[in-house]
């Protein structure tokens, strides 16, 4: 995973992983491709694969974008942002081409996807039912889960504590599940 430092107002935590002081606690992580993509063997990503910052096709038959799932921080105006890359059908895929430059495309209806990256700290959040919001131009999509009983579904809706978020941070920088 990759990391994108955000500001955030806690200068620090002692984790409890490592017992070390860690400096700021990060409020966006992501991935830099779909699981799929991950999938691939390298040696094939280049005839089989188009990556770029935003959007992925596998294949000529797998299309992908990526976006932001935020989730409430209680109690705080902040909020944490996993990026996540979601499937979308060759049709919605073209529709979102054809719009992504339009100042209009935050009016545009939500598009639905399903989830296709593995987030640490949660169960298999692979084909997770989503919908995605396109926003102004320059912002990624927001990435609406569908209101389930899972974890990242119910944190979603519900919010999470600092706590938490040293957690998926602590999770992160070691590479361990929670």
């Amino acid at each position: 995973m990759k990391t994108q430092a955000i500001s955030s107002p806690i200068e620090g935590y002692v984790c409890r992983i490592c017992g070390e002081f860690h400096e700021g606690i990060p409020l966006h992580y992501g991935a830099t491709a779909p699981a799929l993509y991950d999938m691939i063997p390298e040696g094939e990503r280049d005839r089989r694969c188009e990556l770029t910052f935003d959007v992925c096709m596998i294949d000529a038959k797998n299309w992908f974008i990526v976006g932001n799932l935020e989730i409430p921080i209680i109690g705080k105006e902040e909020r944490f942002s996993w990026d996540v890359w979601v499937s979308l059908s060759e049709k919605n895929m073209k529709h979102a081409a054809q719009i992504w430059e339009s100042p209009e495309r935050s009016s545009e209806p939500a598009f639905f996807g399903w989830i296709s990256t593995l987030l640490p700290c949660y169960p298999e959040t692979l084909h997770l039912k989503s919908m995605i919001h396109t926003r102004e131009v320059g912002r990624r999509p927001y990435i609406e889960l569908e209101p389930t009983d899972h974890p990242l579904a119910i944190e979603q809706r519900n919010g999470i504590t600092w706590l938490r978020v040293q957690e998926i941070a602590e999770t992160v920088l070691h590479g361990q599940k929670s």
